[in-house]
């Protein structure tokens, strides 16, 4: 079975651009199944499932950051996808986590970016574009041409070797070519790896105290004068 893990922040079009890479494998008999990753509410499970027919799942995360979840999470999924005997399983994960990637060794990692957020975007999404098979740029009608080009321009400063996609995803216009990767992508084998090495981010926030001020805790800790930028590999 192939994995294809889509990242990206909040109202991009991950899930617009997913219908349209299922709606193309279903029509070559390719079947699929859905996961869905997100911290509290989610429904796009259920409209996919309605949609298309295919076994879908969702989890939320609650405490845990979605791409953490996403680490816990894929190995039983996997499970589940192979016993509804579906050729690709097909990951959307909220990708909340800066910090993190939640792409896997042996599969497709798409982040998805919209070109209305911003032209430095690219800069401030740290491994989740920089350690990406392929960069999905949705809402390009939205912007001018030359903004587009600098869009395009950020995204090579972080991720040179990421491939760039420009679709419009309301209608399936430039999908195709994503069909190719996951059709052109190597079944998962084995035991999965994360792709990357996460940061290091154990502190005491995250065992719960709750005291202000780098003074109070121990381990990993930031006062306002130490300015040190994690952008991933």
């Amino acid at each position: 079975m192939k994995v294809v893990v889509c990242a990206g922040p909040a109202t991009t079009g991950k899930t617009a651009v997913l219908r349209h890479i299922i709606k193309r494998l279903k029509a070559q008999d390719i079947s699929c199944a859905f996961l869905k990753i997100d911290v509290q509410y989610a429904e796009e499970d259920q409209q996919i499932a309605e949609e298309y027919g295919i076994p879908t799942r969702k989890i939320y995360s609650g405490e845990l950051c979605p791409d953490h979840c996403n680490v816990m999470v894929l190995g039983d999924a996997i499970k589940w996808a192979s016993q509804a005997e579906a050729d690709v399983l097909l990951v959307e994960t909220a990708g909340l986590c800066l910090r993190c990637s939640p792409y896997v060794d042996g599969g497709l990692g798409i982040v998805v970016l919209e070109a209305t957020s911003g032209m430095n975007l690219p800069l401030k999404v740290g491994p989740m574009l920089s350690l990406a098979d392929v960069a999905v740029v949705t809402k390009i009608d939205r912007v001018s041409q030359a903004e587009r080009e600098v869009f395009r321009a950020r995204i090579q400063e972080v991720a040179p070797e990421v491939r760039i996609r420009e679709v419009n995803a309301l209608y399936g216009i430039g999908i195709d070519p994503l069909v190719e990767m996951v059709n052109g992508q190597s079944e998962v084998n084995g035991s999965l790896m994360l792709r990357g090495n996460p940061p290091v981010g154990t502190c005491t926030v995250c065992v719960g105290k709750k005291e202000i001020g780098w003074e109070q805790h121990f381990g990993v800790v930031r006062a306002l004068d130490n300015q040190t930028f994690y952008r991933g590999e």
